[in-house]
């Protein structure tokens, strides 16, 4: 595994003397701490480096914490954000969520409290950044299925055996190719794509194997194939499943001896590729249907990686989203700052049958639409709003808002009841409200608890 160094956090309080014994505290914990007296520094600070994590305080001079986490989340910045505060209220720390942030704690915090609460979110919510550095260059995802592809990589890539990646269209297969590539001992030497279903029996054995002059029509001169120009690097496979039994055999050849015979030519030719391919069928099935050779197959399945759809990992769906985001402004005149919850929580229901390849597809026809405004559910295609956007009037949306502030309510009673050990009274005094204010709450939410220990 790549060694990535402590994750870092950006501390933002205009107290010094709270900013630097937080710091302390954090950098015993292993973090990697930088200071910021305003928003405004902070600001300057996101902009010049990559942050795991920003510890924000609430109230500050000029933009407050829930301004400048407003203003954070509408331009696209995916950071995780621990808010916290010396004058919480239920009514602040609602806001705070729903605007973006990803916890709230109020001041005095506990040292224990809040190294566990930065573990929480940094644990919840990695960055796109951090996750892309800790996995497969150009690849996102930090669910268990991706975990496991990026596992099985970095396993498999030391060594020159052959690998089979396997997937629906769309999942990346050839960036796992050239990932295991980019990270084995020939990443110095050649990375070389061939699609054997893009091209017509002869020319792909012409083009994999080479050929010598007069081998047919129009063979007016010797011509190297892949497997010879990827001599020292990786030749890649994509859709294996398509070649036909005649080519599967010539190329089973080429596993077996590391020598090519050039279609017209008497003589073999040493080769050093090593041979990374990939399919979108089931190649079980396919040689129990006699369409795909067993001998073939038991030689490139040496290694199988299987890639999951999309729809098997929802939870990575606003890392893809931000990935796409951060590839459109560099491509796009008038890029989106970020696209609202709503957006998200549609892009996350949905099924993308084409997997990611369709997902960064969508996002840019959005991206044109919203004009450089933020991507809104309206920007999206019909079959990716479905029937509940298509159906959804302003008062639904405004409902479903408030169901969200409910449970953000929810959460931030429950949590400091938890941090209170169940104790009504001082999780009122956490709360900022009135003990008789607390018990309505709790009965609303269906959090009775037993009497307090002081009661």
């Amino acid at each position: 595994m790549m060694e990535l160094g402590p994750r870092r956090i950006l501390l933002v309080d205009d107290d010094r003397a709270f900013r630097i014994s937080t710091a302390e505290l954090l950098r015993q914990d292993g973090y990697d701490v930088e200071g910021a007296e305003s928003a405004t520094e902070a600001a300057d600070a996101l902009a010049s480096s990559a942050f795991d994590l920003v510890l924000l305080d609430l109230r500050m001079p000029g933009l407050d914490g829930n301004r400048f986490v407003e203003v954070l989340r509408a331009r696209g910045e995916d950071v995780p954000i621990l808010m916290i505060s010396g004058f919480g209220t239920v009514d602040a720390a609602v806001e705070s969520l729903h605007l973006g942030a990803d916890d709230f704690l109020m001041k005095p915090v506990d040292p224990d409290v809040l190294s566990a609460r930065v573990r929480e979110v940094l644990e919840r919510r990695p960055s796109a950044e951090r996750i892309e550095d800790s996995a497969v260059p150009g690849m996102v995802g930090n669910a268990m299925p991706m975990r496991s592809v990026f596992q099985a990589v970095r396993q498999v890539a030391p060594t020159d055996s052959t690998v089979l990646i396997t997937g629906e269209t769309g999942t990346g297969k050839e960036l796992v190719a050239r990932g295991i590539h980019q990270l084995s001992r020939r990443s110095n030497g050649p990375f070389i794509p061939v699609n054997c279903a893009a091209l017509a029996e002869g020319v792909l054995e012409s083009e994999l194997f080479g050929h010598v002059k007069g081998a047919f029509t129009g063979a007016v001169g010797d011509r190297d194939g892949l497997f010879a120009a990827a001599h020292g690097g990786t030749l890649f496979l994509d859709e294996v499943g398509e070649m036909s039994l005649h080519l599967q055999q010539r190329l089973l050849r080429v596993l077996q001896e590391s020598e090519v015979t050039p279609v017209g030519a008497t003589r073999p030719v040493t080769v050093d590729a090593r041979v990374v391919a990939a399919t979108g069928r089931d190649l079980r099935e396919e040689t129990a249907a006699g369409r795909f050779r067993k001998d073939l197959f038991y030689r490139l399945n040496v290694f199988s990686i299987a890639l999951p759809a999309v729809r098997e990992r929802p939870e990575d769906v606003p890392l893809l989203v931000e990935a796409a985001m951060r590839r459109l402004r560099e491509r796009l005149p008038q890029a989106p700052p970020g696209c609202s919850p709503y957006a998200i929580r549609l892009m996350r229901g949905y099924r993308w049958p084409g997997n990611v390849r369709e997902l960064f597809a969508v996002l840019e026809s959005a991206a044109i639409r919203a004009a450089g405004g933020r991507i809104e559910a309206n920007h999206l295609p019909p079959e990716v709003r479905g029937q509940e956007a298509a159906t959804r009037t302003e008062a639904d949306e405004e409902r479903y808002r408030a169901r969200g502030s409910e449970a953000e309510e929810r959460r931030t009673v429950e949590a400091a009841l938890a941090e209170a050990g169940g104790v009504r009274t001082r999780a009122a005094e956490i709360l900022g409200m009135s003990r008789t204010t607390l018990w309505r709450k709790m009965r609303e939410y269906g959090l009775e608890v037993e009497a307090d220990a002081e009661a």
